[in-house]
């Protein structure tokens, strides 16, 4: 059966360190650059009640069914976002990648590229998933195209499936790599991340 257990990915731009209490600090000025709370269409938490998030993210990781990490900027050692494992499905051997956002100034990097082959390195090589999902709200075009970039398939879209901290609903887009295409999307980001950048 499949386990979430903490581990620390490294890469050439990026490092993703389990996430801890003592990220709080770091994160909340990570999450200061650029204002991320006030993008009305994500839930990102703003600085003061970052030590509350880390701990409702503590409690996913103790039940199993998610697995937070810190996102350590290897050029200038600065915590600069977040992402995670959610909604683990241990018998089925599926995870969700999300809950990720990144300091302005690590946007448009070869951060989010790298940290993304990293977690799908590790949930298909050593998690042994058979399919990995995304989902973003359906107003969030820049996380679609992202998403879309990394090579994900659109499942579908869930129709007033959550309502947002402002009152509004959200659909939510869902998309997946599964297990057959993992080889050609890891060629795709491997070549994404070794091309030149103008």
């Amino acid at each position: 059966m499949m386990t979430l257990e903490p581990v620390t990915l490294r890469g050439r731009h990026a490092t993703l360190e389990p996430l801890t209490m003592a990220h709080a600090d770091a994160l909340a000025e990570a999450v200061r650059d650029g204002e991320l709370w006030k993008l009305w269409y994500t839930t990102v938490q703003p600085p003061e009640k970052m030590p509350a998030e880390i701990e409702r993210r503590l409690a996913l990781q103790a039940k199993g069914t998610g697995l937070s990490f810190a996102v350590r900027d290897q050029r200038t050692d600065r915590i600069v976002g977040l992402t995670a494992y959610l909604n683990a499905d241990t018998v089925h051997h599926r995870v969700e990648i999300g809950s990720t956002w990144y300091a302005a100034s690590a946007q448009r990097t070869p951060i989010n590229t790298e940290c993304k082959l990293m977690l799908l390195t590790h949930a298909f090589e050593q998690l042994g998933c058979i399919a990995v999902e995304f989902r973003t709200h359906f107003m969030n075009h820049a996380s679609r195209r992202a998403i879309e970039r990394l090579g994900a398939k659109l499942d579908g879209i869930l129709r007033s499936h959550m309502v947002m901290p402002n009152g509004t609903v959200r659909d939510t887009v869902v998309y997946s790599i599964v297990a057959a295409e993992w080889p050609t999307v890891k060629t795709h980001l491997e070549w994404q991340l070794a091309r030149p950048r103008g």
